[in-house]
């Protein structure tokens, strides 16, 4: 693809400033500063392992709690994410992985259909990752996937630590999504019968 896939792009409510820059087309650099230490490092494992460049600078009402940062930089990076895809010609438009970590497995699978959806098949065994809430592991995966316009599967069949399960989940994400955005060298179309995503 010879267009340049890149977004530069901002939001700001009365709960979060956020800027955003995103080349799905990198070599896996971040600079993510959301001040959510453990939500930077998901991020990071996502750029990482996805090879986009990503530098996110969120500023949120964090003495209320993370929720409001996490959910919002993700759905800016979603709306980036199709943003950089225009109309997703030439793409693979499906990507799956499957990751250890450790003790945990993480299976992923996704369409860039343009049709919101998730499905989060994933039992947590506390309700903490440090100052975690692990349930802002599934609120920003919904925000993502409805902000992309994508599909998505999370299934964790087995883990034991909280940590790893997380940390699976975004490295499986970030090598489905990878998959999915890539350029397909046999076609030049829109992946659809349809014509259109």
């Amino acid at each position: 693809m010879a267009k340049a896939r890149t977004v530069t792009t901002s939001r700001k409510t009365r709960e979060t400033e956020i800027k955003l820059s995103l080349n799905l087309d990198g070599s896996g650099q971040a600079e993510n500063k959301t001040g959510v230490g453990f939500f930077d490092h998901m991020l990071d494992h996502l750029a990482k392992h996805g090879l986009f460049d990503l530098s996110i600078e969120a500023r949120g009402d964090l003495h209320v709690d993370y929720h409001h940062t996490v959910e919002d930089v993700s759905l800016v990076l979603g709306g980036a994410i199709a943003q950089a895809l225009g109309e997703k010609r030439g793409i693979y438009r499906y990507g799956w992985a499957s990751v250890p970590m450790e003790d945990a497995l993480a299976n992923v699978a996704l369409d860039l259909s343009g049709r919101p959806a998730m499905v989060f098949n994933v039992k947590f065994p506390t309700s903490k990752i440090g100052e975690f809430d692990v349930e802002l592991v599934r609120e920003s995966l919904r925000s993502l996937s409805n902000a992309a316009g994508m599909n998505l599967h999370v299934n964790v069949p087995y883990g034991s630590n909280s940590h790893h399960i997380a940390e699976a989940i975004f490295k499986a994400l970030a090598k489905a999504l990878r998959q999915a955005v890539a350029s397909d060298p046999r076609s030049t179309d829109i992946p659809s019968t349809k014509g259109v995503l």
